[in-house]
């Protein structure tokens, strides 16, 4: 980030399901986050910490977001990450439904009732070259182990059906799927277990971030996964590791609906941000 003058910088902390979240929000104020500032920022020891940072600017809808992970590299989609947003921005203008922009397209939000906020995260991408793979191949079935499923909702996505998802070492098991060289940009990898026609458990990986509590865009690429192999209905109710998420594909896309939190405000100081431009 660079500053002529550097001065002190209003930040949001928020979480859907535990996926947690820095938000800037970058309306009024112009603002260019560098990896390094992203990754100081996401240490949990020596910065704020977070999953993924979003910054809100403005844009041709309600407003436009950017995502980047923990390690600084940017991420077209972030679905907890844009349901928080969201219903901040609805909060901020009383209004019900929003229409935000992101690399991603344009995403449609709502006001579920009862606390819950939904997405529209679009259609998924399911051709080997949109989500992007190496090379053409059955989407349905990676030549992997497990033979997974390779889905794109903006961001690349690797999901194994298996038989226990706590028996899977995910710590050893994520890093070495994200950066197989089946997928160019790298993938964020989920392990699934069916438990019924309308419910699945499932662990995340996430890309630039490593195993998080919950993961939006996952839970979407999950349930079009699990639809694709007639293992589940079009409504799917994940549980995760930090709560549960409702997902529908729909036919306008896919919807997800969870409960979303601003924890609290803060400010960063002009020094930390000197410090890491």
């Amino acid at each position: 980030m660079s500053f002529d003058t550097p001065s002190d910088l209003p930040f949001m902390k928020m979480h859907g399901l535990g996926n947690d979240f820095v938000v800037l929000d970058a309306r009024a104020r112009p603002v260019e986050v560098s990896p390094a500032l992203a990754q100081a920022l996401a240490d949990r020891q020596r910065g704020v910490g977070f999953d993924q940072m979003a910054v809100i600017e403005n844009g041709p809808g309600d407003a436009h977001l950017r995502f980047l992970n923990a390690d600084g590299s940017a991420s077209a989609a972030c679905g907890n990450a844009t349901r928080c947003i969201a219903r901040y921005l609805m909060d901020e203008t009383g209004r019900t439904r929003l229409r935000l922009t992101t690399d991603r397209g344009e995403l449609v939000a709502v006001d579920a009732g009862g606390g819950l906020t939904s997405v529209n995260m679009g259609a998924p991408q399911l051709d080997w070259a949109e989500i992007p793979l190496a090379r053409e191949m059955d989407t349905l079935e990676l030549p992997l182990d497990g033979a997974p499923v390779a889905t794109g909702m903006g961001n690349p996505h690797c999901t194994f059906f298996v038989d226990d998802v706590d028996a899977i070492d995910l710590g050893s098991f994520g890093p070495r799927i994200e950066t197989d060289p089946l997928f160019p940009e790298r993938t964020n990898v989920q392990v699934v277990q069916v438990i019924g026609p309308d419910r699945l458990r499932m662990r995340v990986w996430e890309r630039g971030t490593g195993i998080t509590l919950a993961s939006g865009s996952s839970s979407c690429a999950v349930t079009v996964a699990a639809v694709r192999r007639g293992l589940t209905g079009r409504s799917v109710r994940l549980v995760l590791d930090g709560g549960e998420l409702d997902v529908t594909w729909a036919e306008d896309g896919v919807w997800m609906t969870g409960l979303t939190a601003h924890v609290f405000s803060g400010t960063l100081t002009a020094a930390f941000l000197e410090a890491h431009r």
